[in-house]
């Protein structure tokens, strides 16, 4: 606990809007093989040991399990120790986010935390590892914060000294290379009506974390997506490509709309435009919680804490219907279908940087200690409303090995509508680990040609 007040106390002294930060020196990184895990979460349980201790995360595979099938749950036997609801939530406030409580509060007859016992399962090949450690005393924020140099292949900063730095360590969490999904994604209306919005088949891949490429060979793009619809009927066909560089002004992005017959590249792939991915509903920056641009917000580290987050939820991928998981009349995915553990977490929050425009000047996002995967998050609006509060469902892979975040959405606190993104409950193919791709596979070339024209 000593090695985490001292990097907290720095951290925190930096407050908003680091400049640039200089990378950790050789005795801080030696604490990645001591104290600290590789990817530099706290290695020891809490106190009173509801927090296990991380003894080299989950690695053994899951039985059924096929390649590029459906995902079994490790943890099928077991049961929840104790539900949080709305009659009790104050007697568990103080490690539930603001939107979660509002939740609660809300949907009091349907939205419950059903509480399990935590597994830190987090883990990584070596190689993931050792580019961390290099990362520690290599990579540096640069711009404000805004962009970075001197990090490939692992986290960038396993020892952050900012706000920045946490979040840029949520864009590059281990979630492995190459990666292929066929889902469906709902619109929940104000009414509790669920609203297919999208199906189709998704490729991703990390060039980050392309260990055969050479660090000098990399240009900058960490997140490559191409996902074309095939359906509903009047969407099937469209098609979006997009590129993320770590130089946001790099980022490209590109949709195909079958009315057009044409290819489009989208002018701003970013902040709080609405994504073609999900009908528009969910902006570019809410996307598996967060996937924006740094430079739109100045970022706080408010502390790391004991958090109930979804984690380790492999029950969810379990039923092979959407309706199991999106139940008829409610306002959010089956309370029962999601495992939520107590896990530490850094909390940041974001603050509109003076200048910029975004519809939701405030936010505060809670990141796995483990993993650097931003779990939840919770937005106020213009008039510092709780407006929407954002939610990712992890699942434990042990065949990359990691713990990966899959299914995402958003609930709107203050009209009850919402979005359900990537749900794989009716699919065979749940996150196939894939080959590499060929560069050309995420091109508006490409994207036109898989096309329904």
């Amino acid at each position: 606990m000593k090695t985490l007040h001292i990097l907290l106390a720095g951290a925190l002294c930096l407050g908003v809007a680091a400049p640039v930060a200089t990378a950790a020196t050789p005795e801080e990184a030696a604490k990645l093989k001591a104290e600290l895990t590789p990817l530099g979460a706290e290695k020891a349980g809490n106190k009173d040991g509801t927090i296990p201790a991380w003894d080299g995360g989950y690695t053994t595979p899951i039985p059924g399990d096929k390649a590029g099938g459906r995902r079994g749950d490790p943890f099928a036997a077991e049961k929840a120790l104790y539900t949080i609801t709305a009659k009790n939530v104050d007697q568990y406030a103080a490690k539930l986010s603001d939107g979660v409580k509002a939740m609660l509060k809300k949907y009091p007859d349907t939205f419950k935390v059903d509480v399990y016992k935590t597994y830190r399962t987090a883990a990584a090949p070596q190689w993931v590892y050792d580019a961390t450690f290099k990362n520690a005393t290599q990579a540096r924020s640069t711009k404000n914060g805004d962009s970075i140099e001197g990090a490939y292949a692992g986290i960038p900063f396993p020892l952050p000294k900012s706000g920045a730095e946490v979040m840029w360590n949520g864009l590059l969490y281990w979630r492995g290379a190459n990666w292929k999904f066929h889902v469906n994604q709902y619109l929940i209306t104000a009414s509790g009506k669920h609203v297919l919005s999208t199906e189709g088949v998704g490729d991703q891949q990390s060039p980050y974390y392309l260990k055969d490429v050479p660090p000098a060979k990399w240009g900058g793009e960490y997140w490559m997506i191409r996902l074309v619809n095939s359906g509903p009927p009047i969407r099937a066909g469209e098609a979006i490509v997009g590129r993320e560089n770590v130089d946001f002004d790099k980022t490209l992005s590109w949709v195909y709309l079958t009315g057009q017959r044409r290819v489009r590249k989208l002018p701003v792939a970013c902040c709080d435009t609405p994504t073609p991915a999900t009908a528009g509903v969910m902006s570019f920056d809410e996307m598996e919680v967060w996937t924006g641009r740094i430079d739109r917000f100045d970022w706080k580290i408010v502390g790391k804490q004991e958090m109930y987050i979804p984690y380790n939820s492999n029950r969810f991928l379990q039923p092979k219907k959407d309706t199991e998981v999106l139940v008829p009349g409610q306002h959010h995915v089956a309370s029962d279908k999601v495992r939520w553990e107590l896990h530490r977490v850094w909390v940041v929050e974001a603050t509109l940087r003076q200048g910029k425009r975004h519809q939701a000047p405030k936010g505060r996002y809670y990141v796995d200690e483990d993993t650097w995967m931003p779990v939840l998050a919770d937005r106020w609006d213009a008039k510092n409303q709780l407006w929407k509060t954002l939610w990712r469902v992890p699942v434990v892979m042990p065949d990359l090995p990691a713990t990966v975040g899959t299914s995402f959405g958003y609930y709107d606190l203050l009209s009850g509508a919402g979005y359900a993104a990537n749900i794989f409950n009716e699919s065979d193919n749940q996150y196939a680990i894939m080959p590499t791709y060929k560069d050309s596979v995420f091109t508006p070339d490409a994207m036109a040609g898989e096309s329904v024209r």
